[in-house]
């Protein structure tokens, strides 16, 4: 990641936690709010601008390098050998998926069956790891920053696609807070990033609105998986159905699909 985009990472990250939004930015600088989208989607902000962003958050240029500095220090992905410890114990999985996910000490323990010492250890082998920080009182910070990804084909994708995966499918995806939307059809592959484009955009969110429902009691929330894919894909009764002379020029049908599930 550039400097710039960390720099944008981290004024957006300090914005919503002031609870600034968009609107707020426009009328301080006397800008439209579609002005002042397009200045962070195209990270094209003069220091005059950034200047006036950071006063409207009590803040002043070298408070948000610093915090940039110490953004780019957090990891953004464990190494092989740590996601394979996390999937070889299950109860460190669990541990490290409710912690990042802002789950309290007693929150776990009143909902799991862990005793508070295990529960310890366990967050303290996180700690090691720099997922989280285990600081007084029990308290947890997560310490992944928000490009955080899992390794490329490393132990939790395999994990995720062996297990998860099928059980996550394993619905009809009608129930309460459920949807599944499968669409059909011949696209570019200019379209095809169009829409990789927008599915990033739509995760951005997702990512947005789990900051502001921190502020919920966790009664009144829940844990929400949010899947989308897209590839060049068709079923294998198309291809089987092909002729070989024209299968190299004929496009696949390509396959969307948006998946939510509580």
């Amino acid at each position: 990641m550039s400097q710039a985009t960390a720099l944008m990472e981290v004024l957006k990250t300090a914005l919503r936690q002031r609870k600034l939004t968009y609107a707020h930015i426009a009328k301080d600088l006397h800008l439209s709010e579609s002005s002042v989208k397009r200045m962070f989607a195209r990270q094209n902000m003069d220091l005059d601008r950034l200047e006036k962003i950071c006063a409207l958050m009590n803040l002043e240029i070298a408070d948000m390098l610093e915090l940039t500095r110490h953004a780019q220090g957090r990891i953004t992905e464990l190494t092989e050998e740590q996601e394979l410890e996390l999937v070889s114990d299950p109860k460190l999985l669990v541990v490290g998926v409710l912690a990042t996910s802002q789950w309290s000490v007693a929150r776990i323990l009143e909902n799991y069956r862990l005793s508070e010492s295990d529960l310890i250890k366990m967050l303290r082998r996180l700690e090691g790891m720099k997922v989280i920080d285990l600081l007084p009182d029990k308290r947890i910070k997560v310490r992944l920053p928000r490009n955080f990804s899992w390794r490329r084909s490393g132990p939790i994708q395999r994990f995720f696609e062996d297990r998860v995966q099928k059980q996550f499918f394993d619905s009809s995806f009608l129930g309460p807070g459920e949807l599944r939307i499968s669409v059909h059809g011949s696209l570019s592959y200019h379209s095809i990033e169009l829409l990789q484009q927008r599915m990033r955009k739509i995760a951005e969110e997702f990512d947005a609105l789990t900051d502001e429902d921190k502020q919920i009691d966790h009664d009144k929330r829940e844990g929400t998986t949010l899947v989308m894919a897209i590839r060049p894909w068709e079923l294998s009764l198309f291809t089987e159905l092909r002729r070989h002379s024209a299968a190299g020029n004929a496009p696949p049908v390509r396959t969307r699909s948006s998946m939510s599930s509580r």
